[in-house]
């Protein structure tokens, strides 16, 4: 079985369920015309027997086969996207079948009392049921286990289906961007079963992920998307800063230096090294410099960090009255306290992200030697290229700051001996969500895993 082809295993599917379908239909007809005498009783009960075993069975196995080739869920994501196929091209077939038997029209055996437009009523009948069975198995398990699908094809797949024409269109997408999904998934799969035993993100220090403004590493939310599991996959050690998510660029700098050197007494690691994004990167610099952290710090990546500030933001707090900022400040602060802050200031925390502010932060906070520094940066394409709210910011932040992510210019993020500059020539670019994979989109031209993966690898080449 290994060696049949995955699009065999689905025509052989569609070819199972027409001849389950149809054959009880035909027997049936030459039955009732006197064709099959005798023999159709029993003929016509064995076959619908085999025929309700096999849709079942097609139904639990659409692929035919219950090997596993990849992750459970990918696994249950490609037999729903079989069973939706194999939805389809039955149910074009068996439209098409119906209305051909149907106009060839045949009269009623009277002395038989068979009734053909009763029989075919019945077919009928049988064919919805399986069909119906058919799309809700495969439909059902599509909407459970696939990332890529997001609310938005999610809820159009919802409204359209009650739409005829539209309808189609919508599980054509539906099959398009689930079947894709499943593709890349595998791929990645097998990949990491291939370098398995590389451990290629095993670094010679932990890495520890540290978050950006207004938002908490804790369990009800994973701010790094899919990667962490994606660098432990290859043999990373990972810790969390766990830094407040509203609070002035000091006071999460310090929270994080004690954070380090709990890191190191609890696993007598000597050093770690610093994956920060955005404001995180400016609170780990704070650390490294102002809080005795840097003994303890083997290395910085900074993601999408404004080093020297926003300019818009400068702009927009000159502009905004006090009376709407104080308004502001106060709901985010009770929903961040919700969240785990103990004591938040939004105000504190945006004031840090302007470019005054970052001009006067970066001169009291000089790099230190003995840790090595390095940044990325990607930028958005166009207003298009990121969701809401990133998509209303660009076009502001572009006006101020130029080539940005959204909400960060590509030249405020450079910081460091090594600069790694992200982009996607065509479509969509690559936004400042993007970068912790914020959405568990799979975007055309780049693989945001594999990113992490190599710039983890690369710390492991380099000693760290």
């Amino acid at each position: 079985m290994k060696s049949i082809s995955k699009t065999f295993c689905k025509i052989l599917s569609v070819l199972i369920i027409l001849s389950a379908l149809n054959i009880r239909f035909v027997c049936a007809h030459l039955y009732y015309s006197g064709q099959l005498g005798f023999l159709m009783p029993s003929a016509c009960t064995a076959t619908e027997i085999v025929c309700y075993i096999l849709i079942v069975y097609i139904n639990c196995f659409p692929a035919l086969t219950i090997r596993k080739v990849s992750t459970t869920r990918n696994k249950v994501l490609e037999d729903g996207i079989a069973l939706l196929q194999i939805f389809l091209a039955t149910t074009v077939v068996e439209i098409i079948f119906c209305i051909v038997v149907l106009l060839a029209g045949m009269p009623d055996d009277i002395d038989s009392g068979f009734s053909y437009p009763l029989v075919w009523l019945r077919h009928l009948l049988l064919i919805l049921l399986v069909e119906l069975i058919l799309f809700w198995n495969g439909i059902i398990r599509v909407y459970l286990t696939s990332v890529q699908l997001g609310i938005k094809w999610r809820l159009i797949g919802i409204i359209c289906g009650w739409i005829p024409i539209a309808h189609l269109y919508a599980l054509y997408k539906i099959i398009r961007i689930t079947s894709n999904e499943v593709v890349y998934e595998n791929e990645k799969y097998l990949l990491n079963q291939i370098r398995a035993e590389n451990q290629e993100c095993h670094t010679r220090y932990p890495v520890l992920l540290v978050h950006g403004v207004f938002f908490r590493d804790f369990r009800f939310f994973n701010y790094w998307g899919r990667i962490p599991a994606e660098l432990k996959r290859n043999g990373a050690t990972l810790f969390y800063g766990c830094q407040q998510s509203a609070a002035s660029v000091a006071k999460c700098g310090e929270e994080l230096s004690g954070r380090i050197k709990q890191i190191i007494q609890e696993t007598g690691c000597e050093k770690v090294n610093i994956i920060a994004h955005s404001k995180g990167g400016l609170d780990s610099r704070y650390a490294i410099s102002a809080c005795g952290a840097a003994p303890y710090v083997a290395s910085l990546t900074t993601i999408n960090t404004p080093h020297r500030g926003c300019i818009f933001a400068d702009y927009l707090l000159d502009k905004i009255p006090d009376a709407v900022c104080d308004k502001v400040a106060v709901k985010y602060n009770a929903a961040l306290t919700l969240l785990g802050d103990p004591n938040p200031d939004f105000m504190e925390a945006v004031q840090d992200l302007t470019a005054s502010s970052c001009t006067r932060l970066n001169a009291l906070l000089p790099d230190d030697p003995q840790v090595y520094y390095q940044s990325v940066g990607s930028k958005m394409n166009g207003a298009f290229s990121g969701r809401f709210p990133l998509n209303m910011s660009y076009p502001m932040v572009k006006h101020f700051d130029g080539a940005n992510d959204g909400l960060v210019s590509v030249d405020s993020m450079k910081w460091g001996s090594n600069f790694i500059y992200l982009s996607v020539p065509d479509g969509r670019g690559i936004s400042h969500g993007d970068m912790i994979d914020l959405n568990r989109e799979n975007i055309s031209g780049f693989d945001m895993r594999e990113f992490y993966v190599n710039l983890v690898h690369d710390l492991k080449e380099r000693g760290f």
